[in-house]
């Protein structure tokens, strides 16, 4: 069994105040899943954070009764339970990004949709899964408008992300490598992984230094005190003083 560090933080809502995290985890004998809850605006809907607490669930009950069953597969049909539980219509539900990581004595196996990157690091050097869809549209201008997200949310051309379609599972990004090949592997919620992509605070080995050295919350503190050190955004523009955080540190070399 890889040791397994988890830290997870709230943040703040969009009105600055302290709110219930939407992030999520997931832990099973044999993965580990983040969700990070997308922020809702359409008053008529649950928030994302509602939704993101349901599809754990469902994936923690697909895990467990299916622990090696395709990843994809898990997801699909978790989205599917949620839709049809609650009566989510496509085009018209909370969503939630999804990070998921299974491994077996043979391989590791890691599945992203939308913007929660996994790292491995191993005999390969390092590699980033990261879903860049969302950001690609927002850097390129296509994103204006909330009627340009629900426009281009899980749709051809656009960005893919857990909602009420289980077809969007078909979208994830995957990667399979060889057990033996990973010392450590990484999952992040986007409040913490701004760290490398938007501060460049670090870059990913430096984070597993900081991890492996003084534990995974650590990594969380650096976040936090760069946002402290900018509480009106004028370096780091940015919707929330403080995002959610959740991270995971799975370290197969103490397997």
């Amino acid at each position: 069994m890889p040791e397994i560090d988890i830290a997870e933080r709230p943040g703040v809502g969009l009105d600055g105040r302290p709110r219930p995290t939407e992030d999520h985890v997931v832990t099973t004998a044999n993965a580990v899943v983040l969700l990070d809850g997308a922020t809702e605006f359409r008053a008529e809907l649950p928030s994302g954070g509602w939704y993101a607490s349901r599809l754990a669930e469902h994936l923690h009950a697909g895990l467990t009764s299916d622990p090696f069953a395709d990843l994809g597969d898990l997801l699909a049909a978790a989205i599917a339970g949620v839709a049809s539980e609650h009566g989510l219509r496509a085009g018209n539900s909370p969503s939630s990004t999804v990070a998921m990581l299974r491994w077996t004595t043979e391989r590791v196996d890691a599945l992203v949709l939308a913007d929660s990157p996994i790292v491995a690091f191993g005999r390969t050097g390092t590699t980033v899964l990261a879903d860049q869809r969302l950001t690609r549209l927002r850097d390129g201008g296509h994103l204006r408008t909330r009627a340009d997200v629900n426009r281009l949310r899980n749709a051809e051309n656009g960005f893919w992300v857990a909602e009420a379609d289980p077809a969007a599972a078909e979208h994830a990004l995957r990667a399979r490598w060889a057990r033996a090949d990973i010392d450590t592997v990484l999952l992040a919620t986007d409040g913490v992984s701004v760290g490398v992509d938007d501060y460049g605070l670090f870059d990913w080995t430096t984070v597993l230094r900081l991890a492996r050295g003084r534990g995974a919350e650590a990594v969380l503190d650096a976040v936090r005190e760069a946002e402290e050190a900018d509480p009106d955004g004028a370096r780091w523009p940015r919707t929330k003083r403080h995002d959610d955080q959740a991270f995971a540190v799975i370290d197969f070399t103490l397997d």
